[in-house]
């Protein structure tokens, strides 16, 4: 029998997929079995992080993504997920206490910031999934260098826990808080530096 690519070769084995005369031209040893080229190219070419039959839609990620956690859940995120509703429900609980004045604009700007960053980010993500990429690293990981999601969620548990005992209520905090936003800015910048170098 001849190659079913080349009649005019001898065919040498057979294609353990689909039966086809293959010549050692055409043969494709993998673990000791012979495949033609046609039936190794889909395995060849499929994305190791999207599982078969699921084909990422990052404008419906983005979509999903306006209901906290739901757009990480669509991107097989789970711990993403879990992590933005806590920051998300954090925050509603923290606007729906009792604070002074000045907190609840800057608490009410940090919601609104995080609900439009949920979408984006879920988008950014199915697109990489798509496209076979790497997803796109953010600060709501438990699982890089910097677990920046862990250290929001210690803060806001930090903030409820002082309104419960009534710290907040205090003049001390009304007037040093700003000194918080001082040391985040100073370890971002030196955390900056101590990478470029």
């Amino acid at each position: 029998m001849n190659c079913a690519t080349h009649p005019e070769v001898a065919a040498t084995g057979y294609c353990r997929n689909c039966g086809k005369p293959l010549c050692p031209t055409c043969t494709r040893e993998v673990h000791g079995a012979l495949y033609c080229e046609s039936c190794l190219a889909p395995v060849a070419t499929a994305r190791p992080d999207v599982p078969p039959g699921s084909d990422p839609r990052p404008g419906l990620a983005a979509t999903l993504g306006f209901i906290p956690g739901l757009g990480a859940v669509y991107n097989g995120q789970y711990i993403k997920a879990l992590i933005h509703v806590l920051i998300f429900g954090g925050l509603i609980a923290l606007l729906s206490s009792d604070l002074p004045g000045g907190y609840d604009a800057f608490f009410g700007i940090g919601l609104a910031c995080f609900y439009f960053y949920m979408p984006i980010e879920a988008y950014r993500t199915a697109k990489a999934r798509m496209m076979g990429e790497p997803g796109p690293s953010d600060f709501a990981s438990l699982d890089g260098p910097k677990p920046l999601g862990a250290i929001i969620l210690i803060a806001i548990g930090a903030l409820l826990l002082m309104r419960n005992f009534g710290l907040l209520d205090t003049e001390w905090f009304a007037k040093t808080w700003p000194v918080g936003l001082i040391i985040l800015g100073g370890w971002l910048t030196w955390d900056r530096m101590h990478r470029r170098s």
